[in-house]
């Protein structure tokens, strides 16, 4: 089991019941999944690079990264219905508290000039969306083998019901919010 599930349970369970004063363990809010999306724009003319963008992020997350179609046909970006324009990976479980845990202690704080991320990027339903500008920050990846600067979202889905208790149940996962 994970640091961050046993911090979870031993921590984060007490003090969000102790702060909003929830009766029952279950209402308590939970981490259900982490999405993270890399959208690729050049892919409709070159296709290697969905192929190394879809690379890049099996190497960050360890899982396999499912390609995302067009929904829609687009003139102007000239994109027809059903191209691949981007990949995206699920992370639920023991990959999805591992991958936070690198986020939070290692990725973010290698970001230059970081001041902490937008507190205010919850959707109204408690989940938070986070976006990277570049996959340097991740231990992963190799400086010297990428071939592009590419950057990707990181959305965290929560069970939370407002965004006041996914706040705290992310500041309690160490997210280290901008003041």
């Amino acid at each position: 089991m994970s640091r961050l599930k046993d911090q979870y349970n031993a921590e984060i369970v007490p003090a969000l019941t102790k702060k909003f004063g929830y009766e029952n363990v279950m209402q308590v809010p939970k981490l259900d999944k982490i999405v993270i999306n890399m959208g690729v724009g050049e892919a409709k003319e070159n296709p290697k690079a969905l192929e190394s963008a879809v690379a890049d992020l099996e190497q960050i997350t360890g899982q396999k990264a499912v390609l995302t179609k067009a929904k829609n046909s687009i003139a102007n970006f000239k994109i027809r219905e059903g191209m691949n324009i981007g990949c995206k990976v699920t992370l639920r479980g023991e990959k999805m508290y591992e991958f936070l845990d690198r986020l939070v202690n290692l990725a973010l704080p290698r970001v230059r000039d970081f001041r902490g991320v937008n507190p205010n990027s919850f959707d109204g339903r408690g989940n938070y969306a986070l976006g990277i500008k570049e996959q340097f920050i991740f231990p992963e990846i190799e400086f010297d083998k990428v071939d592009k600067v590419r950057g990707m979202d990181i959305i965290f889905v929560t069970t939370a019901k407002t965004d006041e208790e996914a706040r705290e149940l992310l500041t309690l996962f160490n997210m280290p919010f901008a003041k």
